[in-house]
């Protein structure tokens, strides 16, 4: 029997955005490895699948993963989630293709959702060249990464907590300069979503002055000729 391991994307906020296939792959699964049993246990019920669930996440993925290989290579039909979008996109999931690869297991992607996509789009930026860096080191590397972004000449994206947007603007405020534009998106495809377009200067006072909820994707233009220039 082939062994294969199935990369399967979820919504992002609205369960409407579940694929067929994905709907297909889930109910083929003998086993669903799942960022949060929880969550996902909302999301079969939602598409009435009843399958088993093992966690896999950040904290455990190391002590699991020999038990998760031999489970597909004795045949059975593997399904990996995150809690929301796709595996291995600051999610769990690099850890286990890299050994599936290294164990000869076929990998099967999904395509489908993914936060920084939308608002990459939504940003109006250049968007034919774009780097994304998902969430930024919390202390080590942090300030090599912001000097690094200020020479960006591309859009580039970036992940953030709500509780720590304000803090990550302030910083690309300090190495970009005041009027270097930015999109930020939260809640992308749920009922609340927002996307909110300005000069750093402009998003740090509109969140400043309101609760700020969601999870958020900073969409920044990149450096431009005239900013080379002063």
């Amino acid at each position: 029997m082939k062994a294969e391991l199935f990369i399967v994307p979820t919504p992002i906020g609205n369960l409407e955005d579940i694929t067929l296939r994905a709907i297909t792959t889930l109910k083929n699964a003998d086993l669903i490895l799942a960022e949060d049993t929880r969550n996902t246990s909302f999301l079969l019920k939602h598409l009435q699948i009843e399958k088993p669930l093992r966690s896999y996440h950040q904290h455990n993925e190391h002590k699991v993963l020999e038990d998760i290989i031999t489970l597909i290579r004795s045949g059975k039909k593997v399904a990996l989630v995150s809690d929301a979008g796709t595996p291995g996109i600051s999610d769990p999931g690099f850890l286990l293709i890299r050994e599936c690869i290294a164990n000869d297991i076929t990998i099967t992607t999904l395509p489908g959702a993914t936060a920084f996509v939308p608002a990459l789009v939504n940003s109006g930026f250049p968007c034919n060249e774009f780097s994304f860096y998902g969430f930024l080191p919390q202390k080590k590397g942090r300030q090599t990464k912001l000097k690094e972004l200020a020479l960006n000449e591309k859009t580039f994206i970036l992940y953030e907590s709500p509780f720590r947007l304000i803090k990550l603007l302030e910083e690309l405020k300090l190495h970009l300069g005041v009027n270097r534009k930015v999109s930020v998106s939260r809640e992308l495809s749920k009922l609340f979503e927002e996307n909110k377009r300005g000069t750093l200067n402009e998003l740090i006072s509109y969140f400043s002055s309101k609760t700020i909820k969601g999870e958020i994707v900073v969409v920044v233009e990149g450096r431009s000729n005239l900013e080379d220039d002063e």
